[in-house]
């Protein structure tokens, strides 16, 4: 198809490879990221997977991506299947496609590709002439069972060590005239596997999930893996193009993980515990991304905790870089790091106090007070900082209005200082989202805020900033929030869901509100006791999970204990904190 073709063609010529890849080997893998070319290309964790596939001895790797809307309307009107990127090739002629879930909002994609690719939608219904499908990536860590129909096999955890491996099985397996389902059981052998064939939830008369089956040999958990030694394994940008988000910046990971434990922030927890890549090996990414571009990109849950990070921006400052850092902690940024990003030019700083109040910052153990937010902004701004970007969350547990308009009146001291009639420049962004409980967090248990409560919190703060100059308030729609905590706490059976909305279009709110009316309908409680066949969506989001039950994702082993995360959620309704870890010492929540 000639506009395949030729847009291929041009994203492929502006590209610049900065690794070596095989183009020889026999076994043909498809890496495919579920959105679109610019999307999947902004993404620093697709793009290290992608080098890892390209270089496994015995094997060709292409990529794909969601079509763009017009070639989508093309393939559809001319019943041409979907193709790679390098190649062209239809995906339903490579061996595997290999899905890289970020984002749950991204399931739904998975289904458009497998229809555009002229391949099965269901795991069940392919054969020994389809592709093998596997998923792996961060959204899979915490919940993969939403798209465990779709995916034959998920490779859970950081994929480092854990997909060579299964490379070096696969390949083993390729060349044996093995049945499809006896080759899919010998590679859920691996460490970190999961196949979802293996394990049959089954559920009480309360919709609740009462055991899981399990039909395989040995523990019915699943290991995520992890990468002890981050040294060992840098990641940066391995494909430079002007065709993203980040096309002007060299994108370099400091971290995985987080020391503070945010009770609702999932990536403190899955990637327990935290580990920093040491300052010589940042900076030698550094000084490698500069030869390229100008600006670096840090990547990393709290870039301000991150040991050296002032030397290393101050690295960057004086070889004539930038260095971009990403969210960072009010209280942890020193003067020194203010100073490196000011002189830089900086022209924005995100901070992340995510909630207005002190009592709210407990219940969410943010370990964060006004004065060290004030202090900060003063800090960044006296430094040269022109804006600041600041993150909040409303519809938190226990939330009451007193604590959403702490958000304004947080947001007014700060404008106060920052954007008085005496700056020379000074605007304030609130980036305010609706809080999304997910797997693995303490929080997991809670429901998500019913959406007209949430619009009504963002109508409040909306009319507080409006009086503010230079104040900007981008909020995402508590129907996005709804749909995130679906994909997210849902079970197996939210597969239906997402077939129901492939099948509509992609409309997923109108199929979301015709189950709510059919439950209702049905005369079924709509929150509290569903039954098992009632497809209500709000039971996966606006029930608050019981603390005895098995959760969806409970056969995932995050090193996490079950045990420490529930105390962490008693804690929080009771408006303790708890310190920072000490990876050194402590070991309460069992992943050191």
């Amino acid at each position: 198809m000639w506009l395949t073709t030729e847009r291929a063609r041009l994203r492929l010529a502006k590209e610049k490879r900065l690794f070596s890849a095989s183009d020889v080997g026999e076994i043909p893998i498809c890496l495919v990221y579920p959105n679109r070319y610019p999307v999947g290309m902004s993404n620093l964790g697709f793009q290290a997977m992608y080098k890892i596939l390209a270089q496994a001895p015995g094997y060709r790797c292409e990529r794909a991506f969601l079509p763009d809307q017009d070639e989508a309307l093309v393939l559809q009107r001319t019943a041409t299947p979907l193709t790679s990127l390098e190649h062209q090739r239809p995906l339903s002629d490579f061996a595997i496609l290999a899905f890289s879930l970020s984002f749950e909002t991204d399931y739904l994609h998975i289904l458009d590709i497998l229809a555009a690719a002229h391949i099965p939608l269901l795991a069940r219904d392919r054969d020994e002439h389809h592709p093998l499908v596997i998923a792996g990536g961060p959204a899979t860590f915490l919940n993969p069972e939403p798209v465990a129909d779709f995916i034959d096999l998920f490779l859970i955890g950081e994929g480092e060590e854990m997909v060579p491996e299964f490379l070096e099985r696969y390949a083993q397996l390729y060349t044996q005239r093995l049945r499809r389902p006896d080759k899919l059981i010998a590679l859920s052998e691996i460490a970190g596997a999961y196949l979802p064939a293996l394990f049959t939830p089954q559920y009480d008369d309360q919709g609740r999930i009462a055991q899981v089956d399990y039909h395989g040999t040995g523990a019915a958990r699943v290991e995520r893996r992890l990468i002890k030694d981050l040294d060992a394994y840098p990641t940066t940008s391995q494909i430079l193009t002007p065709e993203t988000v980040f096309g002007d910046m060299y994108l370099v990971e400091a971290s995985r993980g987080c020391e503070w434990g945010c009770r609702f922030c999932a990536a403190g927890f899955m990637y327990r515990p935290v580990r920093y890549r040491s300052t010589a090996s940042l900076t030698q990414s550094v000084a490698e991304g500069l030869r390229e571009r100008s600006t670096i990109g840090l990547i990393g849950a709290e870039m301000a905790s991150q040991p050296g990070i002032a030397a290393v921006c101050e690295f960057i400052g004086q070889a004539g870089g930038r260095a971009s850092p990403s969210s960072r902690k009010a209280d942890v940024i020193t003067q020194d790091l203010a100073r490196a990003l000011g002189a830089q030019q900086n022209r924005s700083v995100t901070i992340a106090p995510e909630a207005g109040s002190e009592r709210m910052r407990r219940i969410i153990n943010k370990n964060l007070t006004e004065p060290e937010i004030l202090r900060a902004a003063e800090w960044l701004v006296g430094s040269g900082v022109q804006s600041l970007k600041l993150y909040f969350m409303v519809g938190l547990p226990t939330e009451t209005p007193e604590d959403v308009e702490g958000i304004a009146d947080l947001a007014a001291k700060i404008h106060s200082k920052f954007c008085s009639s005496n700056a020379k420049v000074g605007g304030v962004t609130l980036s305010v989202n609706a809080f999304s409980p997910k797997p693995w967090t303490p929080l997991q248990w809670e429901p998500m805020t019913e959406i007209p409560l949430l619009r009504d919190k963002l109508t409040t703060l909306r009319k507080r900033l409006a009086r503010l100059p230079r104040v900007t308030v981008d909020t995402e729609s508590p129907r996005e929030a709804y749909y995130q905590t679906l994909l997210s706490r849902g079970d197996r059976r939210t597969s239906q869901i997402l077939l129901n909305t492939h099948q509509n279009g992609g409309d997923w709110w109108s199929i979301i509100q015709q189950l709510r009316r059919t439950a209702k309908a049905k005369r079924q409680p709509s929150t509290q006791h569903p039954a098992p066949s009632t497809l209500n969506p709000d039971f996966f989001v606006h029930r608050r999970y019981d603390s005895n039950e098995i959760l969806p994702w409970d056969f995932i082993d995050h090193s996490v204990s079950k045990q420490y995360l529930w105390v962490e959620w008693r804690k929080a309704l009771l408006e303790r904190q708890t310190p920072p870890c000490d990876v050194t010492t402590c070991h309460s929540c069992e992943a050191c």
